[in-house]
Order: C-alpha cells, then sequence, then structure tokens
C-alpha cells in the first residue's frame, strides 16, 4: 500500500496530529491525510513513541488492531492516544515531542491460525513477518512484528510473551480454546526526532 518514499508523510502526519492536540487539545486530521485516497481505506494501525536514548525506550503505544475506522482518522486518534492515554505512562509535554522518535505501523486485517494441536503454533508464525494477536476466555493481546526482531525472540517466546500481555501466564498458547491470530504490517521509523524515516519491515 505505501512504498519507502511514504514514510515521511506518515511519521510527519503523525507528529502532526499531537502537536495540534497538544496546543489545542482537539484531534484534527493533518491536511496530508485526508486529501490522499489511500487513507480513505480501513486499516489497522499502531503509533509508537520512543525516548532518543541509548535503548530507544518505549513512551507510548497504542493502536487499533482491527480495520474499523479509515486510516486517516486511526492514524491520527492512535497518535493522540499514544501519546495521552497510554496508562503505563505520564502524557507527554508539548516541550517533549520534538525529542521522542516515532514510529508508526500499518496492519493487515489480523487472520486466526487455525492449527489440530495448539503444540504447532509456532511452526505457522514467520519472526519479522507476522504480529500476532491473542484472545483468551478472559483477555487479549496484541504484539507488533517489530517487537520479536527486537528482542531476538524465537516463535515459541513471541507466544510466550503474548501470553503474558494478555494478561495471563507464558503457557497461555498451549491452552486449548485460546485463539491467536497473525498479521503482517508495514513499519515505518524515525533515524533521529525529526529525522529520516526509514522501513523497519520489508
Amino acid at each position: 500500500m505505501f512504498d519507502s518514499s511514504d514514510g515521511l508523510l506518515l511519521i510527519r502526519a503523525v507528529r502532526e496530529s499531537i502537536r495540534t492536540f497538544l496546543e489545542s487539545r482537539t484531534i484534527v486530521i493533518p491536511s496530508a491525510l485526508s486529501s490522499d485516497v489511500r487513507f480513505e481505506q480501513k486499516r489497522g494501525c499502531f503509533v509508537t513513541l520512543k525516548n532518543a536514548d541509548v535503548g530507544n525506550t518505549l513512551r507510548g503505544c497504542i493502536g487499533f488492531p482491527e480495520p474499523v475506522y479509515k486510516l486517516a482518522k486511526a492514524l491520527s486518534e492512535a497518535a493522540v492516544y499514544a501519546a495521552t492515554e497510554d496508562p503505563r505512562f505520564p502524557p507527554i509535554e508539548l516541550s517533549e515531542l520534538d525529542s521522542l522518535l516515532i514510529e508508526v505501523s500499518v496492519l493487515t486485517k489480523p487472520v486466526r491460525i487455525d492449527v489440530e494441536e495448539q503444540s504447532e503454533l509456532p511452526e505457522k508464525i514467520e519472526v519479522g513477518k507476522d504480529g500476532l494477536v491473542m484472545k483468551w476466555s478472559q483477555g487479549s493481546g496484541l504484539l507488533l512484528p517489530q517487537v520479536a526482531t527486537e528482542y531476538h525472540w524465537n516463535a515459541e517466546e513471541f507466544l510466550e510473551n503474548l501470553g503474558l500481555k494478555s494478561g495471563s501466564h507464558s503457557k497461555q498458547w498451549l491452552v486449548p480454546g485460546t485463539s491467536v491470530y497473525k498479521f503482517q504490517a508495514q513499519v515505518f521509523q524515525e533515524l533521529a526526532p525529526n529525522g529520516k524515516v526509514v522501513p523497519a519491515t520489508d
């Protein structure tokens, strides 16, 4: 849907959405998104904010796993929520925005991984390409494809950490009745705040 030259457009639009909200407390869709027909499609997306420190530590990450909104709306809202509503972190301040790295992930629709035995799940996962969603009777969780790459997880470790993210234990993926879905993402990230943008995935 997007090529490497679109990364800068996406990152700038996300940063503009955050800046506008911090200045006016209003969520506004940037013109770069509202004027481009590609953003009329309904797509899931995530916006990730990181500190520009040695480990690029997480500062906020929120998004929409399912394609419930047009991408222009989904990106703008995910950007604002990642900056102000992630319960793991205090809301960012306007003075902090230009020191943060931004990463944007545009998702395909999650598809359930069908297996006869839960133990077969790792064989169906391509680490570095697939993101995962887990749903069980008391919770759910999502991990983007780039997370497994960043932590050097294999498929089984990916599933174990997904279980923890979903509010359960590391072996939840082996429990009958647990559903695991996979999706792919186009990911663009800044190498420096307000700097060069590169694709993080093919």
